[in-house]
């Protein structure tokens, strides 16, 4: 086993730390093992005007991470579960799967903003799938004010930027992504709806039954090259459960050929040897939601019924 790995990764504070945080578990199971991150900048992060459905959709934060894999000039990649392609690069995979973090989305304001004031609200959000179910919610958080949702591209500190200059009334972000920068501390217990200030911010998690998020929210993919040794190492950090739970919304994923061009949400939790899958999706004009539990043997056929219902 190589005493030196090379871990690829965005820029993004945000990239930087999940990225620290493999490398980190990395280290614990191979002592004396040596890290070094290679940096890179993909096409998503250089186009930042335009809505991803624009210009290619998920495969923008992952095409240069998967050709610097295959020319051997890194060992592993660090993605988001949620920015992953259905279909990876030939002999590339998602070789190890960490624990997963808080899945929930949150809508964050300028501390004290009371929006039921406001005769239209106006949301940052890119993701379609967020847009479709807070123009939903909002008719009950928000009634006798109108929702409307605004395009916003960026990282976090871009994002909650742009609602202070008073683009947006609010922004909605993922907990994982706050919790890992250490802007948050949320009660780790139970995945709830649940308020939080901090003084100059609100947060407003919203529970993944109402609110469900995508398809490998709060999860990390460790991508590499399957047939290579070093993925040895990566196995030793993975946790089953985030793996079968991610395994499953991907195969959900797949099955509606899914991309960023609908509104589709899915999450699953394992509970008493159960999994639990949640869905939602809008086609045709109409919203459908599923909800089904099964054995944790039965990915397959999850997959098969989650789809059929929210096709």
């Amino acid at each position: 086993m190589n005493k030196m790995i090379r871990i690829g990764t965005r820029k993004s504070a945000l990239a930087m730390v999940q990225t620290e945080l493999v490398a980190e578990a990395l280290k614990g199971v191979q002592p004396g093992l040596l890290v070094e991150t290679v940096t890179k900048v993909t096409e998503g992060d250089r186009i930042l005007n335009k809505p991803l459905l624009e210009f290619g959709g998920k495969g923008v934060f992952v095409t240069e991470f998967e050709q610097a894999l295959l020319k051997g000039e890194i060992d592993f990649a660090v993605h988001s579960a949620k920015d992953l392609p259905m279909d990876l690069e030939d002999g590339l995979g998602i070789v190890a799967v960490p624990p997963r973090e808080d899945p929930r989305d949150v809508l964050m304001t300028p501390a004290g903003t009371d929006l039921s004031a406001k005769k239209v609200i106006v949301i940052g959000t890119s993701s379609l799938r967020r847009r479709l179910q807070i123009e939903a919610l909002g008719k009950k958080l928000w009634p006798g004010s109108a929702v409307r949702c605004e395009d916003i591209r960026g990282n976090i500190q871009t994002r909650i930027r742009k609602m202070d200059e008073g683009l947006y009334d609010a922004i909605i972000l993922a907990a994982a992504g706050l919790k890992r920068m250490k802007m948050v501390n949320p009660p780790a217990d139970g995945l709830e709806e649940y308020f939080e200030t901090n003084g100059t911010y609100d947060f407003h998690y919203f529970d993944c039954e109402t609110f469900i998020p995508a398809g490998g929210q709060g999860i990390l993919a460790v991508e590499g090259r399957i047939e290579d040794r070093t993925c040895e190492l990566a196995v030793r950090i993975q946790d089953e459960e985030a793996k079968t739970c991610l395994i499953l919304e991907r195969k959900i994923l797949k099955l509606l050929e899914a991309g960023c061009h609908e509104p589709i949400g899915v999450y699953s939790r394992i509970r008493d040897e159960q999994i639990e899958v949640f869905g939602i999706n809008r086609r045709d004009g109409e919203t459908k939601r599923v909800y089904l539990t099964g054995g944790t043997g039965e990915l397959d056929l999850l997959a098969e019924r989650a789809a059929k219902g929210l096709r």
